[in-house]
């Protein structure tokens, strides 16, 4: 090899070199990670995710878990420790356990719920639920505001407290909403079930268009028109994240399957033919 194509080969590794870039390292033993995080003196991270079906949970780690900005910084402050949720995924079964029980332990009710904890003590200091369109800094910089302190872990209560609050008055505007659209469709009111739909939406125009689909065929199956509208306004809105499941429920809307009674078991309708 000559000089020069030894100096481009040179150039080349280097190029791809620089765009490449350590990932962070994710374990999945609790014990094990409790007991590196204890000889590094810091705290855990847990991150209770559903890998393979929790769009929010895909979400915090395309923009923040998977960046090289969060690689770099939280390696240095954290041992990360991911507890997977998965639908498809097998696990083992001592992982799906000990998943399980820290699920329990620590009351996670939804995906993703990500936790700071002092690995001596076993205490929360930090929870963050769900996944709010941060940037990897501005993820990183909500972890930073959390304090493994008396006054953190108690402003920490106080707002889990509120938040408690917030959900359970949220859950009561949700139940009469529901309520609403139930006595809407009771009474083949259209138009008052279409407006409770959007007090119980929560502003996502995706749900919205589904239920009113939804809505629309119980009221008048025939008119295939107007709840063929609503689901091309939920697969409009998606973006294709549910693109496969929306097509499937617009199909069975177009061909009348959404609204066609059940098949009787095979001994049932054996027995009707009968005269049984």
């Amino acid at each position: 090899m000559t000089l020069k194509s030894l100096l481009a080969s040179s150039l080349v590794l280097l190029g791809a070199l620089s765009t490449a870039f350590a990932e962070a390292t994710w374990l999945t033993n609790f014990e094990e990670a409790k007991k590196v995080a204890l000889k590094e003196g810091k705290p855990l991270l847990l991150d209770f995710t559903g890998s393979d079906w929790c769009p929010p949970c895909k979400a915090l780690h395309k923009n923040v878990f998977d960046t090289e900005e969060f690689a770099k910084e939280a390696a240095s402050k954290y041992v990360l420790v991911e507890l997977d949720f998965p639908r498809t995924k097998q696990l083992a079964p001592e992982l799906k356990a000990q998943n399980a029980e820290l699920q329990k332990m620590y009351a996670i009710t939804g995906y993703p719920t990500v936790l700071l904890i002092d690995a001596k003590t076993g205490d929360v200091f930090g929870r963050s639920v769900g996944f709010g369109g941060w940037t990897a800094r501005q993820y990183l910089d909500k972890l930073a505001a959390y304090k493994n302190t008396p006054e953190g872990k108690a402003a920490l209560v106080d707002e889990e407290k509120k938040a408690d609050e917030a959900r359970a008055k949220a859950g009561a505007a949700r139940a009469a909403a529901n309520a609403k659209i139930k006595a809407a469709v009771d009474a083949k009111d259209f138009e008052g079930a279409c407006k409770a739909i959007d007090e119980v939406s929560g502003g996502s125009k995706l749900m919205a268009a589904i239920n009113k689909a939804s809505a629309s065929q119980k009221i008048d199956p025939a008119n295939k028109e107007r709840a063929l509208k609503y689901m091309d306004e939920a697969i409009a809105v998606d973006g294709g994240a549910n693109a496969a499941a929306l097509k499937a429920m617009r199909e069975r809307i177009a061909t009348g399957a959404a609204t066609a009674p059940a098949a009787k078991p095979a001994a049932e309708a054996k027995k009707t033919d009968k005269g049984a």
